[in-house]
Protein backbone atom coordinates (compact mmCIF):
# COMPACT_ATOMS: atom_id res chain seq x y z
CA UNK A 1 0.00 0.00 0.00
CA UNK A 2 1.52 3.59 -0.68
CA UNK A 3 2.00 5.71 1.81
CA UNK A 4 -0.35 8.28 0.10
CA UNK A 5 -3.27 6.06 0.09
CA UNK A 6 -2.46 4.65 3.69
CA UNK A 7 -2.36 8.33 4.97
CA UNK A 8 -5.98 8.94 3.73
CA UNK A 9 -7.30 5.47 5.09
CA UNK A 10 -6.10 6.39 8.21
CA UNK A 11 -7.72 9.65 8.12
CA UNK A 12 -11.02 8.51 7.32
CA UNK A 13 -10.77 5.86 10.16
CA UNK A 14 -9.77 8.71 12.51
CA UNK A 15 -12.73 11.19 10.97
CA UNK A 16 -15.35 8.25 11.60
CA UNK A 17 -14.36 7.49 15.19
CA UNK A 18 -14.10 10.94 15.88
CA UNK A 19 -17.83 11.48 14.48
CA UNK A 20 -19.60 8.87 16.98
CA UNK A 21 -19.69 9.79 20.41
CA UNK A 22 -18.76 7.41 23.03
CA UNK A 23 -20.52 4.64 23.51
CA UNK A 24 -21.51 4.22 20.46
CA UNK A 25 -24.85 6.61 21.21
CA UNK A 26 -25.92 10.13 21.40
CA UNK A 27 -24.51 12.50 23.56
CA UNK A 28 -26.09 13.06 26.80
CA UNK A 29 -28.22 16.12 27.08
CA UNK A 30 -28.22 18.35 29.94
CA UNK A 31 -32.11 17.62 29.83
CA UNK A 32 -32.00 13.83 30.16
CA UNK A 33 -30.72 14.12 33.96
CA UNK A 34 -34.13 16.18 34.53
CA UNK A 35 -36.12 14.35 32.30
CA UNK A 36 -34.73 10.96 34.88
CA UNK A 37 -34.85 12.90 37.85
CA UNK A 38 -38.44 14.07 37.25
CA UNK A 39 -39.64 10.72 36.39
CA UNK A 40 -37.95 9.28 39.25
CA UNK A 41 -40.16 11.97 41.43
CA UNK A 42 -43.07 10.30 39.71
CA UNK A 43 -42.15 7.15 40.43
CA UNK A 44 -41.73 7.29 43.85
CA UNK A 45 -45.04 9.67 43.97
CA UNK A 46 -46.95 6.24 42.12
CA UNK A 47 -45.14 4.03 45.25
CA UNK A 48 -46.03 6.34 47.91
CA UNK A 49 -50.16 6.30 46.30
CA UNK A 50 -49.73 2.67 46.47
CA UNK A 51 -48.67 1.71 49.98
CA UNK A 52 -51.39 4.76 51.50
CA UNK A 53 -49.16 7.48 52.01
CA UNK A 54 -50.43 10.43 50.99
CA UNK A 55 -47.85 12.55 52.86
CA UNK A 56 -45.10 10.88 50.86
CA UNK A 57 -47.18 11.41 47.67
CA UNK A 58 -47.49 15.16 48.48
CA UNK A 59 -43.41 15.35 48.90
CA UNK A 60 -43.35 15.25 45.00
CA UNK A 61 -45.45 19.21 45.71
CA UNK A 62 -43.76 22.34 45.44
CA UNK A 63 -44.19 23.17 49.55
CA UNK A 64 -45.82 26.72 48.97
CA UNK A 65 -49.01 28.87 49.00
CA UNK A 66 -48.66 28.99 45.25
CA UNK A 67 -48.63 25.65 44.35
CA UNK A 68 -51.93 24.82 42.20
CA UNK A 69 -53.94 21.80 41.30
CA UNK A 70 -57.06 21.99 38.39
CA UNK A 71 -59.07 19.31 38.22
CA UNK A 72 -62.94 18.77 37.88
CA UNK A 73 -64.10 20.44 40.86
CA UNK A 74 -61.85 23.56 40.29
CA UNK A 75 -58.52 25.27 40.91
CA UNK A 76 -57.11 24.43 44.35
CA UNK A 77 -54.13 26.68 45.42
CA UNK A 78 -51.67 26.27 48.02
CA UNK A 79 -50.17 23.20 49.54
CA UNK A 80 -52.12 22.76 52.74
CA UNK A 81 -55.28 23.02 50.44
CA UNK A 82 -54.00 20.45 47.81
CA UNK A 83 -52.77 17.93 50.91
CA UNK A 84 -56.21 18.55 52.39
CA UNK A 85 -57.69 17.93 48.92
CA UNK A 86 -56.36 14.61 48.58
CA UNK A 87 -57.32 13.48 52.23
CA UNK A 88 -60.86 14.31 51.92
CA UNK A 89 -61.10 12.67 48.13
CA UNK A 90 -59.18 9.50 49.14
CA UNK A 91 -59.65 8.89 52.98
CA UNK A 92 -58.04 5.72 53.31
CA UNK A 93 -55.83 2.91 51.38
CA UNK A 94 -59.31 1.39 49.58
CA UNK A 95 -60.24 4.54 48.59
CA UNK A 96 -56.80 5.40 47.37
CA UNK A 97 -56.57 1.72 45.66
CA UNK A 98 -53.34 1.08 42.94
CA UNK A 99 -52.13 3.68 41.03
CA UNK A 100 -50.28 3.75 37.82
CA UNK A 101 -48.71 6.19 35.33
CA UNK A 102 -48.26 5.80 32.02
CA UNK A 103 -47.32 7.23 28.78
CA UNK A 104 -44.99 10.13 30.15
CA UNK A 105 -43.25 12.81 28.14
CA UNK A 106 -40.96 15.28 29.78
CA UNK A 107 -40.51 18.71 28.37
CA UNK A 108 -37.82 20.78 28.87
CA UNK A 109 -39.10 24.15 29.61
CA UNK A 110 -35.66 25.48 30.21
CA UNK A 111 -32.74 24.30 32.46
CA UNK A 112 -34.96 24.87 35.99
CA UNK A 113 -38.28 23.73 34.27
CA UNK A 114 -40.71 21.10 32.23
CA UNK A 115 -43.62 19.90 31.04
CA UNK A 116 -44.99 16.33 31.95
CA UNK A 117 -47.65 14.68 30.33
CA UNK A 118 -48.89 11.82 30.98
CA UNK A 119 -51.77 9.17 31.68
CA UNK A 120 -52.97 7.93 35.29
CA UNK A 121 -54.76 5.18 36.02
CA UNK A 122 -56.62 3.83 39.54
CA UNK A 123 -58.37 0.56 39.96
CA UNK A 124 -60.08 -0.14 43.52
CA UNK A 125 -61.69 -3.06 44.24
CA UNK A 126 -65.03 -1.13 43.57
CA UNK A 127 -64.27 0.61 40.32
CA UNK A 128 -61.45 1.79 37.78
CA UNK A 129 -60.83 4.76 36.36
CA UNK A 130 -58.31 6.94 34.30
CA UNK A 131 -57.15 9.78 32.54
CA UNK A 132 -54.64 12.49 31.81
CA UNK A 133 -52.20 15.09 33.51
CA UNK A 134 -50.32 17.98 32.98
CA UNK A 135 -47.78 18.93 35.50
CA UNK A 136 -45.57 21.79 35.53
CA UNK A 137 -42.44 20.79 37.35
CA UNK A 138 -39.32 23.26 38.26
CA UNK A 139 -36.06 22.74 39.95
CA UNK A 140 -35.42 24.07 43.71
CA UNK A 141 -32.36 23.58 45.78
CA UNK A 142 -34.09 20.40 47.15
CA UNK A 143 -34.67 19.25 43.60
CA UNK A 144 -37.91 19.01 41.25
CA UNK A 145 -41.57 19.96 42.58
CA UNK A 146 -44.69 20.21 41.00
CA UNK A 147 -46.00 23.71 40.76
CA UNK A 148 -48.88 23.02 38.77
CA UNK A 149 -50.80 20.05 38.22
CA UNK A 150 -53.75 19.53 35.69
CA UNK A 151 -55.58 16.87 35.96
CA UNK A 152 -58.47 15.03 34.68
CA UNK A 153 -60.42 12.18 33.97
CA UNK A 154 -61.29 10.08 30.82
CA UNK A 155 -64.76 8.88 30.24
CA UNK A 156 -63.20 6.91 27.90
CA UNK A 157 -60.96 4.97 30.81
CA UNK A 158 -64.05 4.14 32.70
Amino acid sequence: MKLGTLFCVLAVGVSALLAVPHGCGRVPQPEDSADAAITAVLSKQQDAWNHGDVAAFMEAYWNSPDVTFAGTSGVTRGWQPVMDRYKKNYPDQKAMGHLDFSGLEVRPLGKDAALVLGRWHLKRDSDEMGGVFTLVFQHFPEGWRIIHDHTSRDAKAQ
